[in-house]
Parts: C-alpha cells; structure tokens; sequence
C-alpha cells in the first residue's frame, strides 16, 4: 500500500473505530439516564473534583456554554455541588455528591469492561505503538487547528 493510501485507510479506521467506540458507550449511559457528554463529565471529575467550569471546559474540549449547561443538569439530578473557590470569589469548583460517586464507579467500571473487550488480543507492544501514533495525530491536529 502506498503512503496516501495507507494514510487514508488509517484516518478512515480511526474514525471507524471512535464512532463504534462512542455509540458503545453512550447506549450504556443512557442505560444509566446519563448523556454521553455527562458520563464524561463525571468521570473527569472523579480523577480531578474540584475543578472549575473553565478547567473542565477545556479539559473536554467544549465550549464554556455547553459546560454550564452539563453542570447545572448534573446539578439538578443531585451530582453535582458547586463550592467558592479559595481565593477567587467569583470561581466555583465542581464536586461530586455521595449518589454521583455511586454512579461514576458504575461508569468507570464499564469503561474499563469495554477497554478489555475492545483491545482483546491486542498485542501489548502494538498497543504502545499505535498510542504513540495518536498522540502524534493529535499533536498534529493541534498544530494545524
């Protein structure tokens, strides 16, 4: 295979490969009541309570609208808790509630349930390179955005 069309094949796979990922997950969210976009929320939050609406907004890679709108959904199903942040009264931080915990360790678990069943087989050095590509992909992206 030629390089355009290897390069071809791999963006074609790749986009291939996230919707399948993301439909997989977002029906078992949505089992759960949950968007996809709110899953990831918090599961962000699990690794990093606390942080603010533009942190998270731009850890998610979405615009600050959307993540106001995410937050005070969460917030009104009783997930979510904004808090004043020391030192800078204007800023809240965004904490999980005792019922979002519950869920988040649900969610977690069948992200990694999903990580054994997708990259079944897959050898461990493949694994490495082919992480090592996308992250170049998305320095690229990056550069080019």
């Amino acid at each position: 295979m030629d390089m355009m069309a290897s390069r071809t094949a791999f963006v074609d796979e790749l986009t291939k490969v996230n919707r399948k990922l993301r439909t997989m997950f977002d029906a078992r969210v949505k089992s759960q009541g949950l968007t996809l976009a709110r899953a990831r929320l918090l599961m962000h939050l699990a690794k990093e309570e606390g942080a603010t609406q533009s942190e998270l907004a731009e850890a998610l890679q979405v615009e600050q609208p959307s993540m106001v709108s995410l937050i005070d959904a969460l917030e009104k199903k009783g997930f979510v808790v904004r808090r004043a942040v020391d030192g800078d009264r204007r800023a809240k931080g965004i904490f999980l509630t005792d019922v979002a915990r519950r869920e988040t360790d649900t969610i977690l678990g069948y992200a990694n349930e999903l990580r054994q069943q997708v990259l079944g087989g897959v050898d461990g050095r493949d694994l490495e390179t082919a992480t090592r590509v996308l992250r170049r992909v998305a320095l690229n992206i990056g550069a080019v955005a």
